[in-house]
């Protein structure tokens, strides 16, 4: 009786933790995030790329949550539960590899910045290769996240400047691919003059990683 009275507690204690509620996001911000998938990865990211670290933006100020939703979107059903679980997993997984400190079993999100510092270590050097594993792909997802936000590129001076594609003759004479003729737009006044190909200084950022879009 005891270990049933033990499994029912803990089995009650686990539904309770997976469904505790989680504050609710802007409404219509995430597609595909549940409030406590949004909170955890917003969490996870402010640890990876917190505020004061070699590039202005956060994870936050560099809406990774925001990426990763959209991301969600374009997979396929498995890949997708596959990200949601590894979501879930180190959220989750507290309860077995607690962060130092007092609280240290709290839901990852629920951690202060030390403790999620410490706990994201924990994974990143176990010597458990599957523990490394998941971590490694954490990071791989909210790096493409933080890297793709046009204030970071500018940050790294990666930003793509505005290319003005030059029209050639060929452009007289040949449509774009799979379009008919009557598709062909330009005309001898298009022409663009001869460059030797050196780039034009001072090109403007493509517009939408300017500092304000247009």
């Amino acid at each position: 009786m005891l270990g049933l009275a033990i499994l029912l507690a803990a089995g009650a204690y686990g539904a309770w933790r997976l469904s505790a509620r989680y504050a609710r996001p802007a409404a219509g911000r995430f597609r595909i995030l549940a409030p406590r998938e949004a909170a955890f990865v917003e969490a996870a990211a402010e640890t990876l790329f917190p505020s004061g670290g070699e590039l202005a933006p956060s994870g936050r100020e560099a809406r990774v949550p925001e990426w990763v939703d959209a991301y969600l979107a374009l997979q396929p059903a498995r890949g997708r539960r596959l990200m949601r679980l590894l979501f879930c997993l180190v959220e989750q997984a507290t309860i077995l590899f607690a962060a130092p400190g007092r609280g240290g079993r709290r839901r990852f999100s629920s951690l202060d910045p030390a403790q999620r510092v410490a706990h994201l270590e924990g994974w990143q050097r176990s010597r458990f290769f599957p523990r490394r594993l998941v971590f490694t792909s954490l990071r791989a997802i909210l790096t493409m996240a933080y890297f793709a936000d046009p204030a970071v590129l500018r940050g790294l001076e990666l930003a793509p400047f505005r290319v003005r594609v030059p029209v050639g003759e060929a452009d007289l004479l040949y449509p774009p691919i799979g379009r008919p003729r009557s598709a062909i737009r330009f005309g001898p006044a298009d022409l663009t003059p001869p460059s030797d190909g050196t780039p034009l200084l001072g090109s403007p950022l493509h517009p939408d990683y300017a500092e304000e879009r247009p």
